[in-house]
């Protein structure tokens, strides 16, 4: 297919890499990038983040009138919409008066019933999608009621160029690693397990935005970095913890995330929230670990790192897990993909 892809292609990101597994599937792709550097930091000034919290962000890099003039110079087969806050209704009812078996399919790894991660050229266009995909479960039913007419849930992927085992050194270990350690945003509760497990005696690595800013609390087992990994740099953290910390993110009623799949998939020991879905992913105490409480939390951090082979056998099953029953992006959009070529066979 000839694919117009619209979203935010930053380095490293996962937009980025679903693209690219659209061209390596063979696909003509054409991307479009919803947030460029130039308009990253203009979003980031004052009054466009004042505004942007009543309104939604600014379509400041033009896509809109980009997406009808890239569909006026070619036959685009599919409109693919990455988490399309931007984009207006408008524009994608032209979109399919331009050409009536283009599909548009939307896709977002984010809870998009939920008001902080909507906007109003969002939730209007929503019924001028011909199918859309979520991460999230719940969101199917949220999303049909809220007038897009075709909703499907497809899980979380891992990028196979980025997340593999690679080999750490020392050197890796003392830059980014250590016995324990998360990497991803602040939230409250995250914290708080965390520092739990500090006051009884674990040591702790933390890397990832906002700490610095919201963090109320400190202990000397609990290291902040202070800043987000990404990429290669990412992976080597990953790799140089002996236990990857898995939280879920509360705020989007998470119960699987990307990094529930990226870390094992770079074969390394994941301990994560005990969901249904987590548990259908992985199975626990073979491919990856679970715990509910903060109390089973530390039981198994204190059991996992004092029984190393039991926790490397783990790790290692849980990338088998991976590339078994095919949790890569390329599987995933193949999946979707096909889905879409249905749709377009109706049309």
């Amino acid at each position: 297919m000839r694919i117009l892809y619209v979203g935010d292609l930053w380095f490293a990101g996962t937009c980025l890499q679903r693209m690219e597994a659209m061209r390596e599937l063979g696909n003509d792709v054409v991307p479009v990038d919803t947030l460029p550097e130039n308009v990253h930091k203009k979003q980031n000034q004052l009054f466009y983040r004042a505004i942007g919290k009543l309104f939604g962000p600014f379509d400041l890099a033009g896509v809109n009138q980009k997406i009808i003039e890239l569909k006026k110079e070619k036959d685009i087969h599919l409109l693919w919409i990455d988490k399309g806050l931007t984009i207006r209704a408008e524009i994608l009812m032209q979109i399919h008066q331009l050409g009536p078996k283009t599909i548009v399919a939307g896709y977002s790894p984010d809870d998009m019933a939920a008001k902080h991660n909507q906007s109003r050229n969002f939730l209007k266009g929503l019924p001028y999608y011909n199918i859309y995909f979520t991460t999230k479960s719940y969101n199917v039913k949220e999303l049909k009621d809220l007038g897009c007419p075709l909703v499907f849930f497809v899980g979380n992927a891992y990028d196979p160029k980025t997340h593999s085992p690679i080999d750490v050194t020392e050197g890796d270990r003392i830059k980014y690693g250590g016995s324990v350690g998360f990497i991803g945003g602040y939230e409250r509760e995250r914290a708080e397990s965390m520092l739990y497990l500090a006051e009884n005696g674990i040591s702790i690595r933390v890397w990832g935005p906002n700490w610095s800013r919201k963090i109320q609390v400190s202990h000397p087992n609990l290291k902040i970095e202070g800043k987000p990994l990404r990429g290669e740099e990412y992976v080597k953290a990953i790799c140089s913890f002996d236990i990857n910390l898995a939280f879920l993110r509360k705020i989007n009623r998470d119960l699987q995330t990307t990094r529930s799949i990226e870390i094992p998939a770079c074969s390394a020991f994941m301990l994560a929230e005990r969901t249904n879905e987590h548990l259908e992913l992985f199975e626990e105490g073979k491919e990856a670990e679970f715990f509910e409480t903060k109390e089973e939390l530390f039981e198994k951090v204190r059991y996992y790192l004092n029984h190393d082979e039991e926790r490397k056998n783990i790790a290692k099953a849980g990338r088998e897990r991976c590339l078994k029953s095919g949790y890569s992006n390329h599987k995933r959009i193949e999946i979707m993909l096909g889905l879409i070529e249905d749709l377009r066979g109706k049309n």
